[in-house]
């Protein structure tokens, strides 16, 4: 049996997203999620905060690959 596998979406505001990863392990996609720079309401840095100018409030969530 294949271990479950996970995408990284970027979720924007005006309800598009994109999926910014692909193939990780359920850690390693909890662990992105994790980061406070996944997220405009708690990103400090340079280009998440550009994204926020630019596309308004976003996140970024996991969703598991199927089939």
């Amino acid at each position: 049996m294949s271990e479950k596998t996970y995408d990284i979406e970027r979720h924007y505001i005006h309800k598009h997203r994109r999926v910014i990863e692909r193939g990780l392990t359920l850690e390693q996609a909890q662990a992105h999620c994790g980061d406070p720079e996944t997220s405009s309401s708690t990103c400090t840095k340079s280009y998440p905060r550009s994204l926020t100018r630019k596309h308004g409030s976003w996140f970024d969530g996991y969703t598991e690959v199927k089939g």
